[in-house]
């Protein structure tokens, strides 16, 4: 039904869930891999998502890059930030940002185009904004540091995704609101 309304673009979080559902829905399908992805997956991963939102380490962008050489393709990334400082949740520490961005900026393969996080999910929506909004500076400093356009920020879900656009998302992850809880 969201097809037929004119998505395009879905996520998914786990490879497996991806995989058993991309074969049987139409191929024009922007499908952007939301979830953790282990490096021995990278491979399969990058020949098939149109973006990968949660790349988090040096080591993953190297594999993600040798992966997209062999298959003659340029994939656009986004790093993952862990803006809540959760041991739980993956992502890179802020203050760890500029010597990955500039690492990456060097592969021939990434395209870099902005950031993500998955915030701490706290009761009120409106208690997230000062996560949005850290990521949101993160990557205006970025930006200047870095002199390069970083233009997407994935950030916000069903839950707060309003305060998320107000903070400058440029992708927020409504599943829930489309699809229901997971099961």
């Amino acid at each position: 039904m969201a097809y037929d309304c004119g998505l395009r673009d879905f996520g998914e979080n786990y490879m497996q869930d991806w995989f058993s559902k991309k074969d049987d829905l139409p191929s024009d399908i922007r499908w952007h891999f939301i979830g953790h992805i282990q490096s021995n997956k990278a491979k399969k991963i990058a020949a098939a998502a149109h973006m990968l939102h949660s790349v988090d380490s040096l080591h993953l962008f190297e594999e993600i890059n040798r992966r997209a050489l062999e298959m003659s393709r340029i994939m656009p990334c986004l790093i993952e930030v862990n803006v809540g400082g959760e041991a739980s949740k993956g992502g890179v520490e802020p203050e760890k940002l500029p010597e990955l961005i500039e690492s990456v900026s060097r592969m021939s393969n990434i395209d870099l185009r902005g950031l993500m996080s998955i915030p701490p999910f706290l009761d009120d929506a409106e208690e997230m904004r000062p996560f949005h909004a850290t990521l949101r500076e993160l990557r205006d400093k970025m930006e200047r540091v870095a002199d390069m356009k970083l233009p997407e920020l994935s950030m916000g879900m069903s839950f707060d995704m309003e305060v998320a656009i107000e903070e400058g998302a440029t992708i927020v992850r409504v599943g829930t609101d489309i699809f229901g809880r997971r099961t």
